[in-house]
């Protein structure tokens, strides 16, 4: 280090003058300045001619008596270091202080959030057994893991939800950027290992649906589910979700939704993209009235006869090679709002084929024009069933089905009761998607391209199914479910904010064919964690397992974690939290 010009018999080599110039803001900065002067790599550029570059090589002796239970090596997690910083960094710390201080709780909040948010992330699991986790990590969580005290904390999470919600969003906006400009709504639902739906109850003097209701499966399970619509940011992060009985039409969920989770959050003006399922005008509507914009798909088979006489016109495509071709125009529409009253508004309506969207329909129906083409050359041989009534129905000019069977009623008539004009019209659209949106003066490439953005949340319900185990639900109550719903939503974004720091820490070359990169994907992320161990050896030392292995590496590397291949002290090791970078 500079010497001292005032002490006798030493002179100046250099003086950087106060070090508070070079303060990083991160704590113990003075001992980290010390440390990386001895190690060769100081944190102030002009000392590095000063500095040794030689190392000091510490030997360790350890010594195991047999006998001993140190001969048993325990391995423990040593992720939480990591899950801890991102936990502070989207303010659920200070959160969490501050209801158990208002709530006068006695049990520790934080604890037991984070260690069913962490288990949830590492090793997904009941609630009762995610408490049993809490002696895997390399610090304990909680002092001492009461089961029934999750079952508090899902209490909490549902009586709280806007302020989670709205702390993670606060946080995230102001750390690592939320991007707003679109806003991507889809809706899944998950299943319950129960026979009988549950019943209508009676809420504040209100009679209230019951949540978990038999519909339409997105994994075509018979038990009763429920559904969830979730709003993700242009980075592919979280921003809200919903929960609704699970017989609620899609469409249906959108106005709920917004009004309940997502306008309190103070968004500026935004872009949502749906599917076709959201499409709705009354959805439309609302979002205009609220000076939003929109870019929907819109069925091409239930859009008007001279709508879709335009669409299948070969006339005014662009072709982008032989297998892209679109075209636009602007509509001014007429149509009913929610309140009843008549709006009217111009639209861009952009339509596309795709070669490759032509495919994926031939394939998926081909065992049905397969039927048809052997009906038509053979009649006679036919007896159709009720299953393939139920396929042919919407190609009937008329009702000849038997009501209690199913079964058409004469099959040798069959040819003269299909309407062929309606599968002409079938097969012609196959290939072709439509999309409508606000934004009048944006190109339909751009249209398009932000539209296809949707299949991330796709990839986000996958990742919540899968890698988080979302689903089968065990949790019963209504607050119980949505509560559990919205823990593994926070889980989610916890795990996106990992894959966003890996993609932009750009150690991963991405792919520029796709519309969403992920640097690794949600269980790589998940295995990576679970790996990243720590071993306590005698003489409390401690010994890091497989940060060198090329996952665990790449994680560790875009948070700024340099493990390096020596012992660690305790102190060490919880020096080595405050060392990880943050998220700005």
């Amino acid at each position: 280090m500079p010497r001292d010009a005032r002490s006798p018999g030493k002179k100046t080599e250099l003086n950087i003058g106060p070090l508070a110039r070079f303060d990083d803001g991160e704590p113990d900065y003075v001992q980290r300045l010390k440390e990386s002067f001895k190690n060769g790599t100081p944190l102030i550029d002009s000392l590095r001619p000063f500095a040794s570059t030689q190392k000091e090589t510490v030997k360790h002796s350890v010594s195991f008596a047999e006998g001993s239970t140190d001969c048993i090596a325990h391995p423990k997690l040593a992720s939480h270091l990591l899950l801890d910083r991102i936990f502070q960094e989207l303010g659920l710390n200070s959160l969490c202080a501050t209801l158990k201080h208002s709530l006068h709780l006695e049990f520790d909040l934080q604890g037991y959030l984070r260690l069913l948010l962490f288990g949830r992330i590492l090793n997904p699991a009941s609630k009762i057994a995610t408490t049993a986790q809490n002696t895997l990590y390399a610090e304990s969580l909680v002092e001492e893991a009461y089961p029934y005290h999750v079952y508090d904390v899902l209490d909490i999470l549902y009586a709280h939800k806007e302020k989670f919600i709205q702390r993670m969003n606060s946080s995230i906006t102001h750390s690592i950027g939320r991007n707003t400009s679109r806003v991507y709504y889809d809706v899944t639902n998950f299943f319950f290992e129960i026979g009988e739906a549950d019943e209508d109850e009676e809420i504040d003097g209100e009679m209230v649906k019951g949540l978990r209701q038999k519909g339409v499966s997105k994994e075509n399970r018979r038990e009763p589910i429920v559904q969830m619509g979730l709003f993700l940011d242009d980075n592919g992060i979280p921003i809200t979700i919903e929960a609704f009985p699970g017989n609620t039409l899609d469409q249906a969920t959108l106005r709920p939704a917004l009004k309940k989770s997502f306008s309190g959050l103070d968004v500026p003006r935004y872009i949502l993209v749906a599917d076709r399922g959201l499409c709705s005008y009354k959805n439309i509507c609302y979002l205009l009235k609220d000076q939003q914009g929109y870019i929907v798909s819109k069925s091409i088979r239930k859009t008007k006869a001279d709508e879709r006489a335009w669409i299948l016109d070969t006339e005014g495509y662009i072709s982008q090679g032989e297998g892209f071709r679109y075209k636009a125009r602007r509509i001014t529409r007429s149509v009913i709002d929610e309140a009843h009253r008549t709006q009217e508004f111009t639209e861009q309506v952009v339509v596309y084929w795709s070669k490759k969207f032509y495919d994926r329909e031939y394939h998926e129906h081909k065992r049905f024009l397969d039927f048809i083409q052997k009906l038509k050359e053979n009649p006679s041989a036919f007896r159709v069933t009720a299953t393939q009534t139920r396929n042919l129905k919407r190609f009937f000019k008329k009702d000849v089905v038997d009501k209690e069977t199913g079964e058409i009623l004469d099959s040798r008539k069959l040819l003269a009761m299909l309407d062929e004009e309606k599968l002409e019209e079938f097969t012609a659209s196959m290939g072709y998607y439509q999309i409508v949106t606000s934004e009048t003066e944006m190109h339909p490439l751009d249209v398009i391209e932000a539209y296809h953005g949707l299949t991330r949340i796709e990839d986000q319900f996958r990742v919540m199914k899968g890698t988080l185990e979302t689903r089968p639900l065990y949790v019963r109550t209504r607050e119980h479910i949505k509560a559990h719903l919205l823990l593994c939503m926070m889980a989610l974004t916890m795990l996106r904010i990992i894959q966003k720091q890996i993609v932009d820490s750009q150690m991963i070359k991405q792919s520029k064919s796709r519309y969403w990169s992920y640097g690794l994907s949600g269980s790589r992320v998940q295995e990576a964690l679970t790996r990243w161990k720590v071993e306590m050896l005698p003489g409390d030392l401690y010994r890091f397992c497989d940060t060198d292995e090329n996952d665990v590496a790449l994680v560790l590397a875009a948070f700024g974690i340099h493990i390096e291949p020596r012992l660690y002290t305790r102190g060490e090791l919880r020096k080595l939290k405050s060392s990880i970078k943050t998220l700005v």
